[in-house]
């Protein structure tokens, strides 16, 4: 994950989530020991039908940071996972980019199919083939982006699952508004002399 600060915006490059990678162990709703790996094409698939992925800190729908619509944000599936590239001119998140408050990834999605598989010590693995992908998510220290778990959402009068899942990431930051001074002074010496 790198974070670039520009003096009015914050350019955000790295992985929301791995494919084919299990994640940390997790409950589900009925209290059973699960990991979890996105199925790879999973998350392009889900891009390609959708046509806006909204952007936004901390899962707050109050919080649209951008969107795939607005053009600041890209997102795409590689032999990795789901990246994300953004540049954000929020003043708020600008703020805690330049104070190393930004804390990772996270992304809510709705499985459309899935199947797991028993795996050692009463673990299952689930295995999501097909999701909807409601949006990306920045998130700083106030959320604690490692697999938060489920929460349930109603939308157009059915009952639907929106899950949440992200990873802590260690920011490489790039401040470019604390460039060094040069010192052009030699060089104005020598234009003056030679437009004497």
């Amino acid at each position: 994950m790198q974070i670039e600060i520009r003096n009015d915006s914050v350019l955000i490059d790295g992985y929301v989530n791995a494919v084919a990678r299990d994640s940390r162990p997790m409950l589900s709703e009925r209290g059973e020991k699960f990991v979890e790996q996105i199925s790879p094409k999973a998350f392009q698939r889900a891009i390609d039908k959708n046509e806006d992925v909204l952007c936004l800190l901390n899962h707050e729908p109050s919080r649209i940071l951008g969107s795939t619509k607005q053009g600041n944000i890209e997102l795409f599936e590689d032999n990795i996972g789901l990246r994300a590239i953004c540049k954000i001119t929020d003043a708020e998140v600008i703020e805690k980019a330049k104070a190393n408050r930004l804390r990772g990834w996270s992304f809510g999605f709705e499985a459309v199919k899935e199947h797991e598989e028993p795996i050692a010590d009463g673990f299952k693995r689930r295995f999501v083939d097909e999701m909807n992908l409601a949006e990306v998510s920045i998130i700083d220290e106030q959320r604690i982006p490692c697999y938060v778990g489920t929460s349930i959402e109603t939308r157009a009068d059915k009952t639907s699952k929106l899950e949440y899942r992200g990873e802590d990431f260690k920011a490489k930051i790039i401040d470019n508004t604390r460039q060094p001074k040069v010192d052009y002074s030699q060089y104005e010496r020598v234009i003056a002399e030679i437009s004497k």
